[in-house]
C-alpha cells in the first residue's frame, strides 16, 4: 500500500474506482450493440458447471454477457434452440500443418485450438508467420521437438545417445525456442531409442525452468517385460518429480496394450502426491506411423498385443500387409505410412472414465492441392471429437455430457495455461473468456471419418466461432474467415 494513502482514504479510492468502471461498463453496454448473440441453448461451461439454456452474447473476441432476452441488441442472432453450446473444442495433440483448408477438418469437428505438442521446429517465430500467413481458421501452437533439437546438433540416427556437448547445445537451443514462444518440449522417445536418460532429464530440466510441459511419446509400448508401457511411464513420473517440469504422456492407449490399469494407477499417483503427470488419448482402434521406424523393430507383434502381419494397413490404399509385404516396405527408404489394428476399446474405456482423461486427435488436419478426395490419411485427424461424443457418450454413455465437453475443452487448457497464459481464456463460456465456442446438435453428432475415406468431413457440428468470428454457419465454412491466433509460451515467472 502506498505511504502516500491512508487506510481509510485508500478503502474509499477502491470503491470510487469500482463504482467508476460500473458505471462506464454499464454506459457500454447500453449504447453498443453485441456483435453476436447465440440463442436458446444448452450452455455448458465445466469450470462453473453451468448446464442450462440461455443466451450468450459476443463483442469483438469477448463473451461479454450469458443470460436471458439478450438478442434485442444484437448485430446478429444464431438460434441455438435444441443444440448444445460449447467451449470450442481443443486437441492438445495434433500436428496441423499452415494450410488452411487443412484446418476445416479440425473446424467441422468442433475444434478451434490445436496444439502441436508432439513437437515441431527450433524456431517457434517462423512457424507462427507461417500459419498466420495461412490465414489461419483456427488458434495454433506447438511445442518445440526433441527429434528436431537432435537434428539440429547432428544427430540424424536415433539409436545413438547424444553426448555432453550435444545435449549442452540441444538444451541451448530449446531454452531459446521456449523463450520465442513454443509451447513446451515434445518427445518421440520410442523413435529415438539412442536417447539417454542424462538427455531427457537436461531437456525436462530446461522445460521446468521456463515453466513449460513435457510432452511425450513414452520409451516403450505394450506389456512384454521388462520394456514395459509402465517402465516408460516409470520414467516420465521420475523424469518430472526430480525436474519439477509438468509432464504429459500423449497418447497413452495407444501404448498401453495391456499395461492400461497399472499405467493409470502411476499417473493418478504421482498426481496426487504433488508431481505433475497427466495424459491423453484418442478414440480410434489403429494408430498411424510410417513402417521404417524403431516401432516395428524386431518383437513388434509382441509389443503391440501378439497380432500379425495382417493387422498392418498400407494406409494409403488400406492394402492389408503380409510378412513378404511387410519387409518389402520396410526396406524402402523414406517414410511409409501404415495403419495398425491394436488398441484394446477396454482400454479407451478405461481412460475415458479416468477424470484426468484428455481427448486427442494425435492427428493433422488433411489437405490435397490435387482436389479434396484425393488425400489418404488417419480418420483421427478428421473426426475423433465427433466420435468421442457420439460413440462414448451419446450410444454407450460412458461418462455424462458435461465432463465429456470438460474432457475437450477446459481439462486440457489447465494443462497448458502455466506454459500459455493465453489457455486461461480458451476451454470456457464466462464472461471476459474468449469467444471459442462450437454449437452441436448431441443427437446427429457423427464422425463421417472412416479408414478407408478419412477426409470426410464431421456432421452435427452446426456453428463454430473463433475469436468472435464465425467460421462455421449452418455447417458451412466461411474460408474468407482468419481469426487464428498464436498460442505462445510465455514464461510469466520472468
Amino acid at each position: 500500500m502506498s505511504a502516500l494513502i491512508k487506510p481509510h482514504s485508500f478503502f474509499q479510492f477502491l470503491l470510487l474506482v469500482s463504482l467508476s468502471i460500473l458505471i462506464v461498463s454499464c454506459q457500454s453496454n447500453s449504447q453498443e450493440p453485441f456483435d453476436v448473440v447465440i440463442t436458446n441453448g444448452r450452455v455448458i461451461d465445466p469450470e462453473t458447471k453451468l448446464d442450462e439454456v440461455l443466451d450468450v452474447a459476443i463483442r469483438k473476441e469477448k463473451v461479454v454477457a450469458i443470460g436471458s432476452n439478450l438478442s434485442g441488441n444484437a448485430e446478429k442472432v444464431i438460434d441455438a434452440s435444441g443444440l448444445i453450446v460449447s467451449p470450442g473444442f481443443i486437441d492438445i495433440l495434433s500436428s496441423d500443418k499452415p494450410i488452411k483448408h487443412a484446418h476445416t477438418h479440425k473446424i467441422t469437428d468442433g475444434v478451434t485450438t490445436t496444439m502441436g505438442m508432439h513437437g515441431g521446429p527450433v524456431d517457434p517465430v517462423a512457424y507462427a508467420h507461417r500459419f498466420k500467413e495461412s490465414g489461419a481458421l483456427i488458434n495454433y501452437g506447438r511445442a518445440v521437438g526433441h527429434g528436431s533439437l537432435r537434428q539440429a546438433v547432428g544427430l540424424y540416427d536415433g539409436s545413438i545417445p547424444a553426448n555432453d556437448d550435444e545435449i549442452k547445445a540441444m538444451v541451448e537451443l530449446a531454452d531459446k525456442a521456449m523463450k520465442a514462444g513454443s509451447a513446451g518440449i515434445g518427445f518421440g522417445i520410442n523413435y529415438t531409442p539412442g536417447a539417454s536418460y542424462e538427455e531427457i532429464f537436461a531437456l525436462f530440466e530446461i522445460a521446468a525452468k521456463n515453466n513449460a510441459p513435457c510432452h511425450l511419446h513414452a520409451r516403450y509400448k505394450g506389456n512384454i517385460f521388462p520394456g514395459t508401457m509402465s517402465l516408460a511411464v516409470m520414467e516420465v513420473v521420475a523424469m518430472a518429480a526430480a525436474s519439477g517440469a509438468q509432464a504429459q504422456l500423449a497418447h497413452l492407449t495407444s501404448s498401453t496394450v495391456g499395461s492400461a490399469p497399472l499405467c493409470l494407477d502411476l499417473i493418478e499417483g504421482a498426481q496426487e502426491r504433488g508431481t505433475d503427470v497427466g495424459y491423453d488419448f484418442h478414440v480410434w482402434s489403429r494408430n498411424m506411423t510410417y513402417i521404417q521406424s524403431a516401432l516395428y523393430d524386431e518383437g513388434w507383434e509382441e509389443r503391440f498385443g501378439g497380432i500379425t502381419y495382417d493387422s498392418i494397413f498400407l494406409a494409403s490404399t488400406q492394402e492389408r500387409l503380409t510378412k513378404e509385404r511387410f519387409f518389402e516396405l520396410r526396406s524402402v527408404e523414406g517414410y511409409t505410412l501404415v495403419q495398425t489394428e491394436f488398441i484394446p476399446e477396454s482400454e479407451i474405456i478405461m481412460a475415458i472414465k479416468n477424470p484426468m482423461g484428455i481427448i486427442s486427435s494425435d492427428g493433422a488436419g488433411l489437405f490435397s492441392r490435387a482436389g479434396h478426395k484425393a488425400e489418404t490419411g488417419h480418420p483421427r485427424s478428421t473426426g475423433t471429437f465427433s466420435r468421442f461424443l457420439r460413440k462414448y457418450i451419446r450410444e454407450q454413455q460412458v461418462i455424462p455430457l458435461s465432463d465429456a465437453i470438460a474432457r475437450i475443452t477446459l481439462i486440457p487448457a489447465q494443462r497448458l495455461e502455466k506454459s500459455v497464459p493465453a489457455m486461461k481464456q480458451k476451454g470456457r463460456i464466462q464472461v471476459g473468456s474468449d469467444a471459442d465456442i462450437t454449437i452441436f446438435d448431441f443427437e446427429t453428432i457423427t464422425e463421417n471419418a472412416s479408414y478407408q475415406k478419412p477426409y470426410e468431413y464431421s456432421s452435427g457440428i452446426k456453428h463454430v466461432l473463433v475469436n468472435g468470428v464465425q467460421v462455421i454457419e449452418d455447417e458451412e465454412i466461411n474460408m474468407d474467415a482468419s481469426p487464428g491466433k498464436w498460442m505462445k509460451h510465455e514464461n510469466i515467472s520472468q
